[in-house]
């Protein structure tokens, strides 16, 4: 709490504490979404099995519309991304620097639970635990990965999107929202993998609406959201006609984008050919999140109106001092709390059943809605001392990474080959969790992990490592 309270009060006056609220949310929602939509059965063999509740749900579809938070992640993964960019070339340092200190408050807290698990499966193995098993164990653990996978490829293009931002302005989200249409046209003529691009275009879009928010707001916030205590940013102007296209942030603006946005996902979702749930639902043709479909966008657009509706108040709020010390401390740990909440499921099912007292009632019936309330908050306490054991690695790596240990690297070759080295050691970790995703979670992997993945992984994230040590930069 001492911590706490030095980090509120060193924070600059300027700060936008809106956006880190935001992220926290964000999180929080996802975390209990997932937890509140868990069905817990048991196989032929009376071992117990998960699945998503949502296909035996269908009255639920529509608070999907709320659940679906991810949007806001990488929405405020734009604003955050763009605001530290400007930051850190305001202070000196090149675009390779900044995605290397960007890269380490990702990798670190996912390297330690991609170690844990395959040191787990390890073990397992030995002890003579069926590698399809220890498998199963491990895709239900890894699932949040395929988040970071598709993060980890807009990172690294922000200094890219953040030129054509300034160049173009909201022309850009506008492109990118034109080229998810083609895709969701692909698949629905054809084969679902004509859509896979718009893994990358959905989201970059609605980072990119967090870029132009970020532009927008520079006038009123010049602390970038990137950590308590964070170095303000100098604001660059827009260029040519972009200013003229900025995005508009009053509450009249929010009123239409909510109104604007609902309507389109009304319109989309039952004249449409897109379904009603914004979450993934085994069996539907089309799915609005996996990829991202233009109901996903159009919902952005109205969560996107009501985040500017309720701006006012909630920075009024947060300028107390208890608010905004919890979502601090909420913030040094969030990604933490994302990677591991569904290893904390599997360990209390895992404790429940080894002691005859797991619950399996049947998905929608009354003791299985009152099972939620025990079984969430059960849930929290377990992923309370997950996070208590692993979050000092995210906190630590948010403190160094501040300011970050990059230098601005010199120009030639060395500058050259050191961006390479960068850009290959991103392409490396994104390679794994793509392929960790892809595994069916059947197949017979004695580490919990594909051996090919672990060690991709490994090598990526260790380049980046030593790149951000400063490897490949001293002459």
């Amino acid at each position: 709490m001492r911590r706490l309270r030095q980090l509120a009060a060193r924070t600059p006056a300027g700060r936008q504490r809106y956006v880190d609220l935001l992220r926290a949310l964000a999180i929080g929602m996802v975390v209990l979404g997932h937890w509140a939509v868990a069905a817990i059965g048991e196989d032929a063999a009376g071992r117990p099995t998960g699945r998503s509740a949502l296909p035996d749900l269908p009255w639920a579809y529509p608070l999907t519309w709320i659940a679906q938070v991810m949007p806001i992640f990488f929405l405020v993964g734009g604003y955050a991304n763009a605001a530290s960019l400007t930051a850190r070339r305001a202070a000196g340092v090149d675009a390779t620097a900044w995605l290397l200190g960007r890269g380490a408050r990702l990798l670190r807290p996912t390297t330690a639970l991609l170690l844990v698990i395959a040191a787990a499966a390890a073990l397992a193995s030995l002890v003579g635990v069926a590698a399809t098993l220890v498998r199963t164990v491990a895709w239900f653990a890894t699932i949040p990965l395929w988040f970071l996978a598709a993060y980890l490829i807009v990172v690294p293009l922000t200094p890219a999107v953040l030129a054509l931002h300034r160049r173009f302005g909201l022309l850009v989200p506008a492109a990118l929202a034109a080229l998810v249409v083609a895709g969701d046209v692909g698949r629905a003529l054809g084969p679902a993998e004509l859509a896979l691009s718009n893994y990358v275009f959905g989201w970059l879009a609605v980072h990119q609406l967090g870029i132009a928010w970020r532009d927008a707001d520079a006038g009123r916030h010049d602390a970038h959201p990137d950590a308590a205590g964070g170095h303000p940013p100098r604001p660059v102007p827009a260029r040519g006609r972009a200013r003229a296209r900025r995005l508009p942030l009053s509450r009249r603006a929010g009123g239409a984008a909510l109104l604007g946005g609902l309507a389109a996902t009304v319109l989309l979702t039952t004249v449409g050919p897109y379904p009603v749930s914004m979450l993934n639902v085994p069996g539907e043709r089309l799915d609005n999140a996996a990829p991202p479909s233009l109901a996903l966008l159009t919902l952005t657009v109205a969560q996107f109106g009501l985040i500017l509706l309720l701006r006012d108040p909630a920075e009024r709020w947060l300028r107390r001092p208890r608010p905004w010390q919890a979502v601090i401390g909420v913030n040094a740990v969030v990604l933490t709390v994302f990677l591991w909440h569904l290893s904390a499921a599997i360990l209390l099912v895992g404790a429940l059943d080894a002691v005859g007292v797991l619950p399996t009632p049947p998905v929608g019936s009354a003791a299985w809605l009152a099972w939620r309330v025990p079984w969430v908050l059960m849930l929290t306490v377990v992923l309370a001392a997950l996070v208590a054991g692993f979050g000092p690695v995210e906190a630590r790596t948010g403190r160094t990474g501040r300011t970050g240990r990059g230098r601005p690297a010199g120009g030639g070759w060395r500058a050259t080959a050191r961006s390479a080295l960068a850009a290959a050691g991103f392409a490396a970790v994104v390679y794994a969790l793509v392929v960790n995703a892809q595994t069916p979670r059947s197949a017979p992997e004695p580490l919990g992990l594909p051996a090919a993945a672990l060690v991709a992984y490994l090598v990526g994230a260790g380049t980046l490592h030593l790149l951000r040590s400063g490897w490949g930069s001293r002459g």
